[in-house]
């Protein structure tokens, strides 16, 4: 089989192994939707029109058929699970493409991690390309699990499905023209160069794009998106679990703009992915929202495609992959069949075919170096007016608060009244020893803690509680199983997911995974949390390259001055 055969099946002289009869196709190059039969041989679509008979034939009945979708920007790792059964999930939900930057893992395992998921990737039941990722670690304000430097990353460019460099979230690296930054960039010069610059404006912003980085997926209004699609970026418009952009970019969208912009999920939990979706439920909330059809399923599809110069996709097109999404209703677009490489995989939102249990060839090390024996959360007070991380449900962006924090023997202590807790971040990579520790607003425990190992994008252990007592419990749990996540009351552990691969992930079916991570969100909201999803936004708080306060195992950041500051004023 090859191109030989798939011209012979278009000519009419072989017959194709598939055809798709009376179906209303959603062509995203001529924007039509029209009535035609679709040819499909060898996984390619060979032709349009009638006159072929095929080995397998269904008829549509007239039901709409696009291509599948493309994620622009997803972390794999955020799905707790590993590339196949991800891949699993949305590849159900018609996403048969994703481009993914696995920065979480490199931060925990560095070459060997992004070389992992490059392997389990080649298990899963979809097509995933890895973009390199470049900050690891993101600023030198964090600790890490591996640095690597741009002579890391060259030989990745060799890999067949590296298609470019992952996120540059150094934004000032790049705009005081670092040098490694710089060399990074200059080695992927000739592929896609993606960005990561949240409310950067004016003079710093041109100097960020003048280096070639080509899209960005921070943007949370749309004067920001506006001004970065005036200077040549692509828009990745984001809906994560946390980050949810979507509804608040919408009216950037015009049939003018459009080809310059795409949708990315970037971070989704598994609640998130089997209740909602992804790229498919973008393409609903899109057209519910008043988008055309057309201009939803192109910023889903070819749009994403030509970014990242996949031109044999993205398109239900001759000479193009046949991986298609067949629906009944272009408003409240639900992929009722799903082809990958012309073959049907999923129907009704249920995979067809068996999970593949597969062991890695590359076996990944421990990554929770603590002890515990050294861990203690008390913060001495040199004041009593405090930096306070103000968290916000619905975004990663935090508020940089000052507040009154009781004293209590020279101790700075948590206020329930206040809905100020205590935050730490222990160092778990290198047995450093090292703990930031600091407050945090608005997540809502009344009693108990929370803790994970997952932290974007150091991965540190990170722990919020109201009382020393429960946070060294969770602390301690998460320690023990080898990282996950954990709720604890006081000595008492309540509930834990286990993630044994780099504390981040897990091989278990997304199903399990979802059950577990419910209760523990139910434990927390029993603590009094109020947060839809703590544990997601936990695990961001320690991001320091969005803005505007962060905590790492170095201490408090405040990102717009891109420093470590102190706890207290």
């Amino acid at each position: 089989m090859g191109i030989v055969d798939r011209i012979a099946a278009a000519r009419g002289d072989v017959q194709p192994d598939l055809v798709l009869r009376h179906a209303m196709l959603v062509n995203v190059l001529s924007g039509e939707i029209y009535l035609t039969d679709i040819v499909v041989h060898d996984g390619y679509v060979v032709a349009l029109g009638d006159g072929y008979s095929g080995a397998q034939e269904i008829d549509l009945q007239g039901r709409y058929v696009c291509p599948g979708f493309l994620d622009a920007h997803i972390h794999i790792e955020s799905s707790l699970c590993t590339p196949p059964e991800y891949g699993r999930t949305v590849l159900a939900r018609g996403v048969t493409t994703v481009m993914t930057d696995p920065h979480e893992i490199a931060n925990v395992h560095g070459i060997e991690g992004i070389r992992f998921m490059l392997e389990r990737g080649q298990d899963a039941p979809f097509d995933m390309f890895v973009m390199a990722s470049s900050c690891v670690p993101a600023t030198a304000m964090e600790t890490s699990g591996a640095t690597l430097e741009s002579s890391d990353l060259l030989p990745l460019k060799t890999h067949p499905r590296v298609l470019g460099l992952a996120e540059m979230m150094n934004y000032p690296g790049v705009i005081y023209a670092d040098e490694d930054i710089l060399q990074k960039l200059e080695d992927f010069g000739d592929r896609p160069l993606d960005g990561h610059i949240p409310a950067v404006t004016g003079k710093p912003l041109n100097a960020y794009v003048a280096a070639g980085i080509s899209s960005d997926h921070e943007c949370t209004t749309v004067a920001e998106a506006q001004e970065k699609l005036r200077l040549g970026m692509t828009i990745f418009i984001r809906e994560g679990t946390t980050t949810r952009n979507l509804r608040p970019l919408l009216p950037l969208v015009t049939p003018m703009n459009h080809t310059r912009l795409c949708f990315c999920t970037d971070d989704r939990q598994p609640n998130s992915l089997l209740d909602d979706g992804a790229i498919d439920y973008m393409v609903r909330v899109a057209i519910a929202g008043g988008l055309e059809p057309m201009l939803a399923i192109r910023m889903a599809t070819i749009n994403t495609a030509n970014y990242f110069r996949l031109y044999d996709r993205g398109a239900v097109a001759l000479g193009r992959r046949a991986d298609l999404v067949v629906f009944s209703d272009v408003n409240d677009l639900r992929a009722e069949m799903v082809f990958k490489d012309g073959k049907l995989v999923a129907q009704n939102g249920e995979m067809l075919l068996p999970r593949v249990s597969t062991t890695p060839t590359i076996t990944l090390p421990a990554s929770m170096n603590v002890h515990p024996s050294s861990l203690n959360f008390k913060i001495p007070a040199s004041g009593s007016r405090a930096r306070v991380i103000g968290a916000d449900p619905d975004q990663v962006v935090t508020e940089h608060l000052l507040m009154d924090v009781p004293v209590v023997n020279g101790e700075a202590v948590a206020d329930i009244d206040q809905d100020i807790l205590k935050i730490a971040v222990i160092e778990r990579h290198k047995a450093s020893g090292n703990v930031g520790k600091g407050f945090i607003h608005g997540v809502g425990l009344k009693h108990g803690a929370l803790a994970g190992s997952v932290a974007h994008d150091h991965h540190n252990l990170v722990v919020i509680g109201a009382d020393d007592a429960s946070m060294l419990t969770a602390a301690k749990a998460v320690i023990e199983m080898g990282g996950g996540l954990a709720v604890a009351d006081g000595d008492q552990v309540l509930g834990t997911l286990p993630l044994p691969v780099g504390g981040l992930m897990t091989e278990a079916p997304i199903e399990d995974v979802r059950r577990d991570y419910d209760h523990l969100i139910e434990l927390a909201q029993q603590l009094g949390s109020t947060m839809h999803d703590p544990f997601m936004l936990m695990s961001f708080m320690g991001l320091e390259v969005i803005p505007k306060l962060k905590l790492t195992d170095i201490g408090l950041v405040d990102v717009e001055q891109f420093t470590v500051v102190e706890t207290f004023i």
